[in-house]
C-alpha cells in the first residue's frame, strides 16, 4: 500500500516542505559522491544513542569515524541522511503528500521548527529504547511521522489516493487518511513491539517513528495557526 497523493489541495505554496526536500536530496547526492567514504560520513553526522546518553563519542571509533561537531548536534544532522536510494524516496513521497497541509496550517516558519521538534522527539523515544545502541540512526522518517500525525488529527476524511499492487493485481483506491495513517501507525507500533528483546542493531526504528508521530497529534495544537485554512475540497479545519 502506498500513497501516491491526496486531495487536500492548499492555497499556500509549500515553500518550507520543497526546501527540506532539496535538503534531503542534496545531502543524500553528497553521500553518493562519496563512495566508500560515506560509512564515516555517517557515523559523524548520524545520531548513536550510546553518544547522546554518555555525552561522549563512543570508545574505540577509528579517527575517520568520530564526530566533526558536539554529538547533540546529531540529533538535527541525522535528520538530512539516508541509507539508500528507497529510503530517501519513500520519506521524500510521504513529506510531499502530507507536508503541504500541515504548513498551511502552521504558517511555512512554525511548520519548520514544527518539523525539527517532531524528529528530535522521534530520536529521543529511540534512545529511550536503545539507550546503548552504538549503531547511527538516520533519516527524516522520524520528523516525517510527526506530519502524519499532525495530518491525520487536522484531516482524518481526506481521501488519500493509495496504490495496491500484490503480484499483477494492481490498483488506486481512494481512502480516508484516517484509515491510511491508522493502519501505518499500527504497522509501526506491531512492528515496533516485534523488536523488543532483541537487542539494538541496524534497521527500521520503529520506535522513532512511534515517537515522532506521538509528537505531531500533541504538537500540532500548539503549532497551528489559530485562524482556519480552507482546502480546496472544501472542507474547513
Amino acid at each position: 500500500m502506498i500513497p501516491i497523493r491526496d486531495e487536500n489541495t492548499t492555497h499556500i505554496f509549500p515553500a518550507v516542505t520543497v526546501l527540506l526536500i532539496c535538503a534531503n536530496v542534496a545531502v543524500f547526492v553528497y553521500q553518493m559522491v562519496l563512495g566508500p567514504a560515506v560509512e564515516a560520513f555517517v557515523y559523524r553526522f548520524g545520531m548513536i544513542p550510546w553518544e547522546i546518553t554518555h555525552f561522549r563519542e563512543f570508545p574505540g571509533l577509528d579517527a575517520a569515524y568520530r564526530s566533526d561537531i558536539p554529538n547533540l548536534f546529531t540529533l538535527l544532522t541525522s535528520m538530512f541522511l539516508h541509507g539508500g536510494f528507497a529510503h530517501l524516496i519513500g520519506n521524500m513521497l510521504y513529506l510531499w503528500i502530507f507536508g503541504d497541509n500541515v504548513e498551511a496550517l502552521t504558517g511555512h516558519g512554525r511548520f519548520l521548527v514544527f518539523y525539527l521538534c517532531c524528529g528530535l522527539a522521534a530520536a529521543f523515544s529511540q534512545i529511550l529504547i536503545h539507550p546503548q545502541s552504538n549503531v547511527p540512526m538516520i533519516g527524516a522518517s522520524g520528523a516525517i511521522s510527526g506530519v502524519l500525525g499532525a495530518y491525520f488529527i487536522r484531516f482524518p476524511g481526506a481521501r488519500v489516493h493509495i496504490l495496491i499492487w500484490i503480484f499483477f493485481f494492481i490498483r488506486v483506491l481512494r481512502v480516508p487518511a484516517v484509515l491510511v495513517l491508522g493502519f501505518w501507525f499500527f504497522m509501526q507500533i506491531s512492528s515496533g513491539l516485534g523488536t523488543l528483546g532483541a537487542g539494538p542493531g541496524g534497521g527500521v526504528a520503529w520506535f522513532a517513528h512511534i515517537g515522532g508521530f506521538v509528537a505531531g497529534v500533541l504538537l500540532v495544537f500548539v503549532f497551528e495557526k489559530k485562524g482556519r485554512v480552507r482546502i480546496s475540497s472544501g472542507r474547513w479545519s
